[in-house]
């Protein structure tokens, strides 16, 4: 049983305030594997104290120091993949070849990104030759909060930025999945960061969440979790007026027309969707498919999902591990049973555990056909690796269906038509649109519209969110 009970305040780890042990449960085992502290208010209070006290030096550091401080933490996130990739399959039960590749590769994937884009991002320049100059600042004291679905992907995407620009942060990683978060202090201490700089705080969104966004000397709070975390959290922070940054929520659509490849539309999006076993924001969950190949599609979908195997996240393999909690098992169990009391086809697997499997936070891969997109199925985030099909008849109701969702995160669709993939595109209310599979690069922004959030993550996007723009009129050049 590891102990990982002390937070990272001030370059130092450190015994919380009053100890509050929590157990981090493995959820193919349903067994604790560690135990960390749950902080309070009063080490929230101590970790924004020593943010602002490092505040003060480190906003005024050179670009090249904070640039090789950053291709430095990139380095180390790199060599250490082994390591995270243990960690995150221990907490969230990602399993060995997703944890190894996709998981613990996103701290090297986004930091180098951000790399390139301090590299050419403009932080002062002269406005239209007018005298004026435009200056950009960090924003100052930033409290982060982190998702357990992909732990090491958010807090790249969030601690980098920050510390690129010259903000200093307080980082609370989710207490389902922490030992993520911790690991990656490790390696902020090994590259060099001055202290106060970077801090830790483990707990939960009552405790530690709540301290964050109310608090008078944090300026700036970065969120990723449900909708309903961040509606908290926007509250929150509206006493002292901080800016919020939230990624949220999805119910991505996945539009197929009829003259697109089906086989490898289907097939992609129904692996897409059961990827990291569904617990992901942008997951194409609901399959729009146009009449004529609509059956069709149907057998495909339910052929590619029948050889998803579910298995031990030990194991090396292309299978699906469990669902990270007990808590999120119950929800997209109620969620399958209420699918079938609405009347909706059963395409592939359905409630319960799959076959072998009586411990352990299981579930069926599971297809539903004849959807409608009023049921509950097509409405809600399921976080799970259920795929909602519906047919649709013309270009104008697939866009009227696909939009039709208090989300807007990501969108997919595929046409052998290029003028109609682009029209369409253009119409869909996303923040991320992918036609026929085309992949997003590195540094380009990820977020979206209506619930789904506001701000972009991700290269000189993720950049801006961490700063103010100043414009100082009558600018003297020396």
């Amino acid at each position: 049983m590891q102990r990982a009970t002390q937070f990272y305040i001030n370059g130092k780890w450190v015994e919380p305030v009053e100890p509050h042990d929590h157990d981090v449960v493995n959820p193919a085992t349903e067994e604790p594997f560690a135990v960390i502290s749950l902080g309070t208010k009063a080490d929230v209070d101590k970790a924004v104290a020593a943010a602002r006290a490092a505040f003060a030096t480190y906003s005024q550091t050179r670009l090249d120091e904070r640039l090789a401080l950053l291709q430095k933490l990139c380095e180390i996130t790199r060599r250490r993949m082994p390591d995270m990739a243990e960690a995150i399959s221990l907490e969230m039960g990602a399993p060995k070849t997703l944890a190894g590749s996709a998981q613990a590769g996103a701290g090297p994937h986004h930091i180098g990104a951000f790399v390139e884009a301090l590299k050419e991002f403009r932080f002062e320049y002269d406005f239209n030759d007018s005298g004026e100059r435009i200056v950009h600042e960090p924003i100052g004291v930033c409290g982060l909060i982190t998702p357990w679905n992909w732990p090491l992907n958010q807090i790249a995407l969030k601690v980098a930025p920050a510390l690129a620009v010259g903000c200093t942060v307080v980082l609370k990683p989710s207490e389902v999945a922490p030992m993520s978060g911790l690991l990656f202090a490790e390696m902020i201490a090994e590259a060099g960061y001055p202290a106060g700089v970077f801090n830790l705080v483990s707990g939960d969104g009552p405790g530690v969440g709540e301290a964050l966004s109310h608090h008078p000397d944090i300026d700036m709070v970065s969120f990723t979790g449900s909708t309903r975390g961040g509606i908290a959290v926007t509250k929150g922070a509206a006493d002292t007026v901080k800016r919020v940054t939230l990624e949220l929520g999805g119910k991505s659509p996945n539009i197929i027309f009829a003259d697109a490849d089906l086989e490898k539309a289907v097939k992609g999006g129904v692996l897409h969707c059961f990827n990291n076993t569904g617990q992901s924001c942008n997951a194409p969950t609901r399959m729009l498919i146009e009449r004529p190949v609509y059956e069709e599609a149907i057998k495909i979908a339910a052929k590619t999902g029948a050889k998803v195997r579910v298995g031990d996240p030990a194991e090396d393999g292309r299978h699906i591990g469990p669902l990270v909690s007990e808590a999120q098992f119950k929800k997209v169990q109620g969620l399958i049973d209420t699918a079938i009391l609405e009347g909706n086809r059963v395409v592939l697997g359905g409630a319960g555990r799959p076959e072998g499997f009586n411990r352990g936070y299981f579930v069926r891969p599971t297809i539903f056909a004849d959807v409608s997109n009023d049921q509950t199925i097509a409405r809600e985030e399921v976080f799970g690796p259920v795929l909602a099909m519906m047919p649709f008849e013309t270009e104008e109701e697939a866009v009227d269906i696909a939009n039709d969702t208090p989300y807007g995160l990501a969108a997919y669709l595929h046409s052998c038509n290029p003028k109609r993939a682009n029209r369409v595109a253009r119409q869909l209310r996303a923040g991320m649109v992918m036609i026929n599979g085309a992949q997003r690069p590195a540094g380009s922004p990820f977020g979206g519209y209506k619930q789904s959030g506001n701000g972009r993550e991700g290269g000189k996007w993720g950049l801006e969110d961490f700063l103010e723009v100043k414009a100082i009129s009558g600018y003297q050049t020396a």
